[in-house]
């Protein structure tokens, strides 16, 4: 695989985990360490092929931030990651191309969401 992929997550082992992931399938990766990060990342450091985003993270959360991207036109695909006891419901207000994996997830299962949601983006 090829492409750009933003990750965050307030938790450094979580975000090194995941993005060294993202590395290793070939992606070229951006990280944020919180919500602020992340909104700015989007707007100036784009246009990405697929963000992951931990929900639960300081000043804004990954849901908050994925929420303004879509109000903004952008329809990137998104991995939601939190270990709350979140209604998926709540994380498919986002609309398609999202997917909500519930922590602790195995690579195995990150791998198999990305490689679903940019299926299902390229045949869009």
């Amino acid at each position: 695989m090829n492409g750009r992929v933003l990750v965050a997550d307030d938790d450094a082992a979580m975000l090194a985990l995941v993005a060294t992931a993202m590395e290793r399938l070939g992606f070229s990766v951006c990280r944020a360490e919180d919500g602020n990060e992340l909104l700015q990342a989007l707007a100036s450091s784009g246009p990405f092929d697929l963000f992951v985003t931990d929900i639960s993270m300081p000043w804004m959360t990954g849901l908050q931030v994925a929420h303004s991207a879509r109000a903004a036109g952008l329809m990137t695909p998104v991995i939601v990651m939190t270990a709350l006891p979140i209604d998926a419901v709540e994380v498919n207000t986002l609309g398609g191309h999202v997917v909500l994996l519930r922590k602790p997830f195995g690579l195995t299962q990150l791998v198999s969401a990305v490689h679903h949601l940019l299926r299902l983006h390229h045949a869009a």
